[in-house]
Formats: structure tokens, sequence, C-alpha cells
């Protein structure tokens, strides 16, 4: 049954062939704009067999220009997208991401409707190479009909109590002839599906079974019999034991040897196979070649029977060995994974095996569960997957942390749950077992549904968002306004297959529809669309990225063009600068990314980036080490080297090397010279915690990540002074001063780890034992007895080692991070980086900010952020811990401590404020910077109330931390910026990417990619003012004369120019729209506020408005009217352009070249001479007539009969007429102004007037 818009579009198409040539594109576009859900076009490029109104494809891009050039091949497109592309195409267009068409691009293109578009790099002028295209292809209609529905298929599921899917199908047909290859297109689906479920499961025992013989010849034994459940499903058991067992047998045995030889004889203890003048001889390695001693060699069907151990050289002999074609012999040394290898014959009477052993490696989670939401009766599968060496051999799986039984589920790396209910919705995650221990996948959340049960709540939710600074709200003067908003949770959606370790279409709850508004402002009515109803919708998919930049930690010297890696894999470069973007993969629960500088000048630096899973960028400033400076050292002999070497002070510890230590890759000693260098991170200096590797966690037995607090780590890099091969070492010990160990408890419990490259977590090495060492004169101090822990470790595959203690007093600090210092509520940043550093004190407990012990890092989200930290129940003073925070690369400011403590700025009350001690950085040294705070981490004190509403949660109360309430106590960072506000008529939170809303008055109308545009405006004054940008729709025909927001900023003093500021103002990118069919150039408005006048406007740019028609008027001098550039244009128009798959990272550029008035520049410090677009001359108004008061004293009757019109003419600015008004400000001299210029006559023209002067 056709629709009346079906039928619409039927009587339209005749209509239009009927027509003929008379439609023009007008009358086309506005039947566009009647049907909406069509993208109906003209056929003007081409004249096929078919004529009249045609369609158009979608874009397609499925190439970039890298390599040869760019292709845009037909043949693929199908192949990718296959249906979205008819047969023969009619025509085809091309254009340029940047939306010019490639006609106009200078370049050498080619294109056929047979093969598609290309452009080849080697054939372009002066060396360019091709711009990114994508296309788009025009269809002839076809009238087509569909046939009736075939039969339901055979339900696709054949065990019991299971639900299928039965498949229906109905064929396209044509009633004219089509030429060959040209397949008929009719709308909607050429199949439907629906579900179909089998009988019910049943399950029962057979007949017991005859007993079985004795299990004994000889003793005492027993014997059962069986019986056998015949069930239709593997889920159903039946009820009692499938085995029944009684003793038997009485005569007893004699003791003999119950060994079987197949040659040979049995050894005399009767535990293995003797075979005399036979011997078995062999040598294990390390998979770099070197000799493993002490390794332990046994059969592997005797695993428990040790033969021999390797001697020094990793060599062993077994005397008397018996082996056969399946003898295999088991290799184990502690550290290295356990490795089986045949025995091969060299003769009669001699065998010979060869071993190589891996170093052993904690198991990895490489896949992680996914969250799933289902209905009952529904199917859901939960993947995990882990890796290490040895590979994991055993999976667990737990629900709400109750382990789940093995053979009901019969699970072993996935976990499928069948006929889902309700009550097994909650956490699950897996944990997977090797030899070397235990590691947990992150949790998934299972939510299952009741059939029928609303997914979404249709109801939206409240959302306040702030209206313009000139908009009072009659009656109830509110500046805000609800505009309502969806939970961005998941939701059941219609999925093609329901056993997938990551469903193929992600199902969100969003927005199913939106309703236009008006609000009253009482000057002007403000435009705003508000979500009326929520529903289940396809998730938005915003691009995660980590980006930033890498530096070195001493001088700020960039890493230019370093390696990165993700795992075993190079992902990117690091730019000249030293800037780099990584995308995170969808399906990333652990980033961990490794940086490699080529030259070796610095040491590799592997991170852990947190990031946002709802997208955007996430900042992370990256210092790296530079590498110490190698010194020649002599292998034969011993060799001491320091690690740590602070002026005045002594070293933590040393790296003592015996001779003869070094050996190549081969396994070969190394005699000679030997190139070492070893790199220390000293924890007594701050300023390396940012520049140390990893995030300072292991994984402990039960398979959790713990924290670890360091006392040190060190990189060693030894190398052939010949050759530059790297060189390895063994047996090298590792003294650790106890003098620098102020926690006595942490002595006994010191242990030396090693970072593993591949997951960032730190393994461990070894123990140290407290040993009396009689210490040299070496400069720093007399000869003298001192303690010291010493450990030994081999310097093998791993570079980078580790003065670690695990610790448990831990707690979480709740941060938030604001727009402003007035700390507003409804003003809180997300997407924040702060950073904590935990710091150790000195002796006494009195605060040391030079040495650290741990570090860690979180994003701020809706309700703040807590860290992680080493807190002290006993000693407030006994951890003390360093924050920053960091956002865009732009540092934000902290709560001042100074000159007055005030608990209501730094949002901790008294007395609890007092004992956490907190001072600002420039607490002591007004001269410092202001973007960071130390406190003291004090444990609190259940029992005394003050302390139990934060800012310090303990460990086990992380979610009362997370849910904290905004009047809860917490430490605060804010932003310094200028008075700014941003207006959107389409909402949407440009720190939550998922919030995004496809419409035609949506601000950014891609959600996969956000360009900012700025304008820089001069303003000639004494005092800075607000500049405002009104932005409408230009040249789209959905959009024309439309609000989509207002942008208001106030100008930036330019310290080096008197009575001058200037604004970077942003304004509404001209370009496509959301649905891709046209360009939109917005008209943007631009309006200083107060007594301003327009005295230029940059002579480029007014020249390319000129060129780009059509060019809008500019009578009134204190406006500028223009349609926004299409073109990305530069600073030489004063015009700034950023691209980003971040919105708030595009605008942090694009303000940065603003500022600095170049396209490629920073700044943060206003330059008003360069790259201006528009200037204003904005002088003080000098108070030069009477008062209202005056006026009615002298001239009483003239004075109220200018009040009169004053009012009407007021009264008359808010009729709406046409599209949305906004006016600039409130100002009573503009009104003042108009109120002059209009008079009788003016108001007989007020019906010619489209839109009235604001």
């Amino acid at each position: 049954m056709w629709t009346w818009v079906q039928v619409a579009l039927v009587l339209c198409s005749v209509f239009t062939l009927a027509q003929g040539s008379s439609w023009n594109n007008s009358q086309v576009r506005r039947s566009s704009q009647r049907t909406r859900n069509t993208k109906l076009a003209y056929n003007s490029i081409f004249e096929p067999q078919t004529t009249g109104v045609t369609e158009w494809t979608s874009w397609f891009n499925i190439d970039h220009p890298g390599g040869n050039g760019d292709y845009e091949r037909l043949e693929a497109i199908r192949f990718y997208y296959r249906e979205r592309v008819c047969a023969r195409p009619v025509a085809m267009e091309a254009r340029t991401t940047d939306w010019v068409a490639a006609s106009d691009t200078g370049e050498v293109v080619h294109s056929s409707l047979e093969k598609g578009f290309w452009c080849i790099n080697k054939e372009q002028p002066y060396g360019r190479i091709c711009s990114n295209y994508h296309v788009r292809f025009q269809c002839p209609p076809v009238q087509a009909y569909w046939t009736d529905w075939s039969a339901w298929g055979p339900c696709s599921t054949t065990a019991c109590n299971d639900v299928g899917i039965q498949v229906r199908r109905r064929k396209c047909m044509s009633t004219q002839s089509l030429p060959v290859l040209l397949t008929p297109t009719c709308p909607g689906p050429h199949t439907e599906r629906r579900e179909c479920s089998t009988p019910p499961c049943q399950a029962k025992w057979s007949q017991w079974g005859l007993w079985s013989a004795c299990s004994v010849t000889c003793g005492k034994g027993r014997r059962g019999r069986r019986r056998t459940c015949i069930k239709s499903s593997e889920k159903l058991q039946c009820k009692g034991r499938p085995v029944e067992v009684q003793k038997c047998g009485n005569t007893p045995c004699t003791v003999v040897c119950q060994i079987t030889c197949p040659e040979g004889r049995p050894s005399e203890d009767c535990r293995h196979c003797v075979c005399e003048g036979q011997t078995l001889q062999g040598e294990v390695l390390s998979v770099t070649g070197v000799p493993v001693s002490g390794a332990s060699v046994a059969v592997s069907d005797q695993p428990t029977v040790i033969r021999t151990h390797t001697n020094a050289k990793g060599l062993f002999k077994i005397p008397t060995m018996c082996s056969g074609p399946e003898t295999r012999l088991l290799i184990n040394k502690e550290k290295f994974a356990p490795a089986t290898v045949p025995v091969f014959n060299n003769s009669s009477k001699s065998l010979w095996i060869r071993a190589l052993l891996r170093s052993s490696e904690k198991p990895y989670i490489l896949k992680h569960p996914e969250d799933k939401v289902r209905y009952e009766g529904q199917r859901v599968i939960l993947c995990c997957k882990a890796t290490g060496t040895p590979n994991p051999d055993k999976y667990y799986w737990y629900h709400n942390g109750t382990l789940l039984d093995q053979k009901m589920y019969k699970y072993e790396e996935d976990l499928v749950l069948r006929d889902l209910k309700s009550e097994q919705s909650g956490q699950y995650y897996c944990k997977a077992n090797s030899l070397t221990g235990s590691i947990k996948s992150t949790p998934a959340f299972l939510t299952v549904f009741a059939k029928g049960a609303p997914a979404c709540n249709i109801t939206p939710e409240s959302h306040l968002i702030r209206l313009p600074i000139d908009c009072k709200q009659p009656g109830t003067e509110s500046k805000f306004y609800n505009a309502g908003r969806c939970p961005h949770n998941k939701c059941p959606g219609s999925l093609d297959f329901d056993l997938r370790c990551r469903d193929a279409s992600g199902f969100c709850c969003g927005v199913k529809q939106m309703e236009a508004k008006e609000i009253n402002c009482g000057s002007y009515i403000l435009p705003i669309k508000v979500v009326s109803e929520c529903g289940c919708q396809k998730c938005v998919e915003p691009k995660v990225l980590v980006r930033g930049r890498v530096v070195a930690a001493d001088n700020n010297e960039p890493l230019r063009f370093g390696h990165i890696y993700m795992g075993k894999e190079r992902v990117g470069t690091t730019g000249y600068q030293g800037g780099f973007t990584i995308q995170v993969p969808s399906d990333t629960q652990r980033l961990v990314v490794n940086f490699v500088d080529p030259s070796q000048r610095f040491i590799d630096t592997l991170k852990v980036f947190i990031f946002d899973r709802r997208g955007g960028a996430v900042y992370h400033d990256v210092k790296v080490m530079r590498k110490k400076e190698s010194v020649d050292i002599d292998a034969g002999e011993t060799n001491t080297i320091y690690l740590g070497e602070i002026k005045g002070e002594d070293p933590i510890g040393q790296l003592v090397i015996p001779p003869n230590s070094f050996h190549k890759n081969t396994g070969e000693t190394y005699e000679g010279t030997v190139k070492a260098s070893v790199t220390f991170f000293d924890p007594r200096n701050i300023t390396t915690a940012a520049a140390a590797p990893g995030d300072l966690n292991f994984v402990g037995d039960e398979g959790d990540i713990l924290p670890l607090r360091t006392y040190g780590m060190f990189s060693v890099d030894f190398r052939d002074e010949a050759n530059q091969e790297v060189l390895g070492a063994g047996e090298v010990q590792v003294l650790l001063d106890t003098e620098h160990v102020k926690m006595q408890e942490h002595i006994p419990a010191m242990k030396l780890w090693s970072l593993n490259p591949d997951t960032g977590i730190w393994e461990e090495e070894g123990d140290f034992q407290p040993t009396q060492v009689t210490t040299g004169e070496n400069g720093r101090r007399k000869r003298e007895e001192r303690t010291f822990l010493i450990g030994n470790m081999e310097i093998r595959e791993r570079r980078l080692f580790n003065l670690d203690v695990p610790e448990s007093r831990r707690c979480y600090v709740k941060v938030r991070a604001y727009m402003s210092d007035k700390f507003l509520p409804t003003e809180q940043l997300e997407g924040v980086v702060i950073n904590l550093i935990n710091l150790e004190p000195k002796p006494g407990y009195s605060s040391n900010p030079r040495a650290w012990g741990r570090f860690d890092s979180v994003i701020t989200g809706s309700n703040g952020a807590c860290l992680p930290a080493f807190c002290d129940a006993q000693r407030p003073d006994a951890y003390t811990a360093y924050v920053t925070a960091i956002m865009g690369g732009e540092e934000l400011e902290a709560a001042p401590s100074a000159p007055k403590m005030n608990p209501n700025i730094i949002g901790v009350s008294q007395p609890y404020l007092d004992k956490l001690d907190y001072q600002r950085s420039d607490h002591d040294d007004l001269a410092l910077k202001k973007t960071a705070f130390r406190i003291n981490l004090a444990k609190p004190n259940p029992n005394n109330f003050d302390e139990t509403n934060g800012p310090i949660y303990p460990y086990q109360n992380l979610i009362a931390c997370e849910n904290a309430p905004v009047d809860a106590n917490h430490f605060r960072f804010f932003r310094v910026e200028k008075d700014k506000y941003e207006y959107n008529v389409v909402p949407f939170e440009e720190s939550d990417l998922t919030t995004w809303t496809g419409d035609y008055l949506s601000w950014w109308p891609n959600p996969q990619e956000f360009r900012a545009c700025y304008i820089k405006v001069k303003i000639h004054g004494a005092t800075e003012v607000m500049v405002r940008s009104r932005n409408l729709g230009g040249t789209h025909p959905m959009t024309r004369g439309q609000l989509y927001g207002i942008r208001d900023i106030r100008s930036t003093r330019d310290l080096s120019h008197p009575n001058t500021s200037a604004a970077c103002l942003e304004f509404k990118c001209g370009g496509m729209l959301f649905d891709q069919g046209a360009v939109d150039r917005s008209l943007i408005t631009v309006i200083p506020q107060g007594n301003c006048r327009r005295i230029g406007i940059n002579s480029l740019l007014q020249e390319y408005l000129t060129k780009h028609p059509p060019v809008l008027q500019n009578n009134e001098s204190h406006a500028f009217n223009m349609l926004a550039p299409v073109d990305p244009l530069g600073h030489n128009y004063g015009i700034y352009t950023v691209t980003d798959q971040n919105p708030r990272i595009a605008k942090e550029i694009a303000i940065g070249r603003c500022f600095d008035g170049t396209s490629d520049g920073f700044s943060r410090e206003m330059k008003s001479e360069s790259g201006v677009a528009l200037t204003f001359s904005c002088p003080k108004r000098t108070v030069n007539r009477e008062s209202l008061f005056q006026r009615l004293q002298t001239n009483p009757g003239q004075t109220l009969a200018q009040m009169a019109r004053d009012m009407r003419e007021s009264q008359g600015m808010q009729v709406r007429r046409g599209s949305a008004q906004v006016v600039a400000y409130p100002s009573g001299q503009q009104g003042r102004t108009q109120g002059r210029r209009t008079g009788s006559a003016s108001r007989r023209r007020t019906g010619t007037r489209t839109q009235p002067r604001q």
C-alpha cells in the first residue's frame, strides 16, 4: 500500500516528464524541499535515454592521494557499496574534500562513466600531488514494481527450544524493457525476516549398563556401571549420577616394578628406563644465543623426575638414556617459558638435542569482552583472548564477581549465553591463567530487557542551556532554557547476527524527534530546537584520537621524526615540532605507545595513554629522557656504574658488572671495550616524573592490576665499540642504598622489575637482600659501612628496569575543572587531563617537592575526576601530591591559596582543609606559575564527620567519589580566558561528540570532521568590548534566513599597542550541511558592542567577497555582513580555518593562529597588527546631553512624545517578520541612534523592510 508521499512523488515525476525542459532548477529544488527524504536533481550534465528528474547517489571517497594518486574506481566503489550505485550511471560529479569542483582545481584528472575517476600524481604540473576527491553518480529512473512475497523458508535453527530466522523474498520487475546488465530498482527491501522457534528440550536416562571388571587383579579395587543421558539439548542435564561404583577384590598383591621399558631395563628406583652405553647430550640457549645455566631436564611424560641440570655453558649430559621416536625432553628454568623438544639420534649410541628458551611473560588480555544489550530469550556471546609466554591454557568467567560453572556453561575463551533472562544482567569479566600468572579483563556489562519493555525512555531528560547575556525571559528573568536531551546508553536494536564478539551495529538511546520553539527574550525572539522524543537509534561513533607533542625533559627540544609503535606495528612518525596524532582503534582498552628516536639521542619511551571513549582528541605532553652519554668500560674487569647524579647528594644505587659478563647476540662472550650508557630516572628530581615510562603498575597473583611506588628507574644500553652491536650482560648486581628509603616498611618488600614493551606492565625480575657493604671514597663520602639492598638480574631482551615496591595504602582525590573562576556547576569542563604525582617526604615527613614516587592521569567527565593516590591514615604528611591539569595543550589554573585561604574558592571546607595543607604553586612566590597545587594525602577518618564528604576518599569508596554531588568537597581548576558565550539553535556538547544531532541547523554538520572558522576583529578604543557574530543560513534553501547560532567574545588587549585590542570571533563556516546535498554560505553579521564604527575592511577579503557573489551591502557602519567563504582562507584575509576530528582542538588551533596573526603559528598573546579582517573604532561616549529627568523638567511635552514614539518602535521590533531576528546587544545608544534615523517616513516604509536593523 503506497503512502501519500510516494503517490505525490510519482505524480511529481509524471508531471516533470510531461513538462520536459519547461521546469527549471529552482522548481526542482522546491520539489526537493517539499519531499525532504528524497534526493532529486535536474539532469543537466548529460542527455541519456531517460530525461527529466533523476537520482544522485551519496558521495564516495575510497582512496586518498597518497602513493601514485587518487583513484575513485567505479569497480571498487561497487565492491564496497554494492547496490548503492546503479549499473549504468548517466552522469558523475567529482569534488575535493574542500568542495572544490575538479574542473576548478587546475589538476590533470580523468573520468569515465565505465571506469570512474582518477588523478595521477606524476601528471601534475610543478611537482604537485593530487587533491583528495570524492565522487557521486547520477542514475536514471526506472519504472519498477515488486512481485508478491514468496512463502516463508525453513527455520534457520534445528536445535530444540531455540529461536531462529525465517526468510521470504520478492523480486523487482520493470514495466519497460531495460538494457542488458541494467537492473531495475524498487523502494524497500527484497527480503523479510521473522523469528521462528523449535519444540522444548527434553532429557532422560537410559537403562543401567553391566558392571565392569574389577580395576585390579590383586588388592582392593573398584568396579562400575554407567547409564547415558539422552537429551535434545546440551544445556539440559539429567537428574542423578551417570555412574555407580562398587568395591571389589580382596587378594593381596606382591610389590613389583610397574615400568614397561620398550628398550633397556627399569632403573633401581623404578623411576625411569636405563639403556647401557647410550648417552644424551645437549645445550640450552636463550633466544639471543646466551647459554642458560641451571635449567632442569626431564622426560616430558615424567615431568617430576629431574634427570640433570645444565652447567655454566648451558650444556648437559644424561648417561644410560633410553629414547624412542616419541621421546621428548622438558626443559625448565625460572624466568623462562618451559620448552618441550624431541630427541634426535646422531648414531646408534649418541643422542643430541638443542633447546631455545624464551623469556617468560605474564598473560596479557588482547581482546576484552564488550558491553551488550539484549531482550529476554535472545542470545549473546562475550569474547576474551589473552596472550603470554607461555600462552594461557585456562579461562574463567565471572558474573557479578561469582565464578560461573564451566561444566554448565561449557565456556573456554568465549562465553555464550542462550535464552537470556533478566537476572543474567550484570557485570561479566574473564580471567586467563598460565604457568606465569593470571590476568583479568576489563568488565563488560550485559543488560537484558524484558520482552516488550521500552529500551529507551521516550521522555527526554532535563538539560538546561545558558541563554545569551541580553536574553531575559519576561516573567521569570531566567537565563536558562530546558532544551532536553536523551541519555546516551546502549539499547537492543535489530541485529543481523547476535553471536559476534562485537555487534555489527551499535544502538543507543538518541534523539528521535526535535521540535522547533521560540524563546521570548524581551527585545527579540530566539529560535531553538528542543528534544521532544527519544528512541533507539544507531550510535554516533566519532573518532577517538590521542595527540600531543614529544619533547626532551631537560630543554623541551622536540623529538623530530621519531617512530611511533603500538606493539610491533609502526603507526606513525612525530612531526618537525614533535607533534603526533594517533587514532585509537574502537576495541582498545589500554593504549600502549612506544616513541623511538632513530638517531638514538633519546631513550625509547613507552607511554600508556588515557583517552576519551566518547570521541574526540585528548592532548598529552610527552617528555623523553636524553640518553646518558656513553662511557668506555673494559669487559674483562669489574665495572661499577652509579645511579643518580644530583649535585651535592649521594647516588641512590649502583650497577656492578662482573668481568666477562658481556656477550653478543650469538652467545659468544665479548672481550673488548664496551660503550656503556645508563640513563637514570632519579625520583629526587620531579622533572623526571613526566618522562617516566609505563604507568607504574603490575599484575597481582589474582590477575588484578596494582600500583607500584618507585625508587628509581634506569635504561641500559651496552654496545660493541667497533660495530655498535647491542650487547647483553649476565649476572649483573643492582645495589640500592637503604638510606634513600625513608619508609622502613618498604625495605623488605623492595623488588627489581623490568618493563614489558608490548603491554606497558612492569614484571618482576627478582628480590633484594640486605647486605653490609664497605663503600670507598668516590668524591661524595668517605669510606664507611653502609646497608645496601642487593639484587641480581640478567640484561637480555628488555632494557628498562625499576626499583619498586607494591603499596597498598591508596585513596582517591576528587578534582573538577571549570570554564572560569566563577566555578559554576553548569560550567564544568570535560576531557581535561588531570595529572597527580605522589611525592615522598624527607625524614620527619616534611614536604619535599623534589622526591616523587608515582604518577597517575585521569580524564574529567561530567562529574569531575577521581585520581588514585597513595595516602596514610596515621601521618597526614606521610604522602603529598602535586596536581596539574591540561586541556588541549593549555594548562589550567588552580584555585588560589594566597593571600588568604578561602574554603569557598578552593572547594574544601575547614578544618579538613588545614589538615590537607593546600598550597598553589605560587603560594610562596607570586612570580611562579599558577597551574598546580600541592596537598597532604591524609586518609579520611571515618569517625570524623568533617572528613566524610571528600575531597579524599578511601580506595574502596570509588563509587562514592565518582557520584559525589557538586557541593561535596573537591579541588578545583579553571580556565583563564576572556568572557565568551556560545549559543547553538540545535544544542550540542562539544565535550561529548555522541550528543551530535543530524539537523540542517546543526552548527557542526559532520560528527567525524569539525571545521572551525574565526575572523579577527581589531578594536581602537580605551576599553575592551564584546563582539558578536550572528550566523544565519545564507544560500541553502533549507536554512536560508534561519539562525544557526550566536557567538560572543570580549576583545583582548594588545600589550604592545596602547588603546588597541582585538577579538578572535568564531562564525559558522560555509560548506556542505549534514545531508551532503548542497553548499550553504552562511550569512554572517559581526557587531561590536557600544559606540563602535567600522573604519576598515581587509582588502583581500573584500576582493574575495566581490569575486564570489552574491555580495552583501554594508551600508551600516556599526556592523559588517558577509556570506561565509567556502574556501579555507588564511591570515592574509583575516580568516582562520582549521579542520580536525575534535571540535575543541580545531578551535584551539584556530584561536592560537588568530592571536598570532599567522596561518601556522600559535600564540596566547594578542597581536592586533597582524592578520586582521575588520577594524572598528570604539571611542568612549561623552555624556553631553540632559538626563530624562532634566528633559522632563525643561520640556515635558516634547519628551513624553519622544518616549511614546520610542515605545511604539520598540514594540514593532518585537514583531517577528520572516526569519528569527537576534539583536546584538540592548545598547541604549544604538536604540537612540535608530530612533533618530527612523522618522515617520521610515515607519511608513516598514512594510518593505525584510530585516530590521539590529
